[in-house]
């Protein structure tokens, strides 16, 4: 999953600016993101705080890590068997 070079405090801030009557394009361009960015993250984001954000953001990258493991131990069960089958 790639990293998002912006916090989760920078997002949740874009998101207030612009809640707050700051033109979209206005707040795109003082943090440097594209208007077709920040609608993403409005569409992701826009109904929590900075706490519930980082707690998502957290669960989001847990995820992906037991993601990975669990096609890392996938792996590693299809060569056991193989193994397994070419000394019967």
């Amino acid at each position: 999953m790639k990293r998002s070079r912006f916090s989760e405090e920078q997002i949740a801030y874009a998101l207030r600016l612009a809640e707050s009557g700051t033109p979209v394009i206005d707040v795109c361009r003082q943090i440097g993101v594209s208007e077709a960015t920040y609608y993403t993250w409005k569409k992701k984001f826009g109904d929590l705080g900075v706490t519930e954000l980082k707690r998502l953001k957290m669960l989001e990258d847990e995820n992906a890590r037991l993601k990975r493991i669990v096609a890392d131990l996938t792996l590693d069960k299809q060569i056991l068997q193989e193994v397994v089958r070419k000394k019967l």
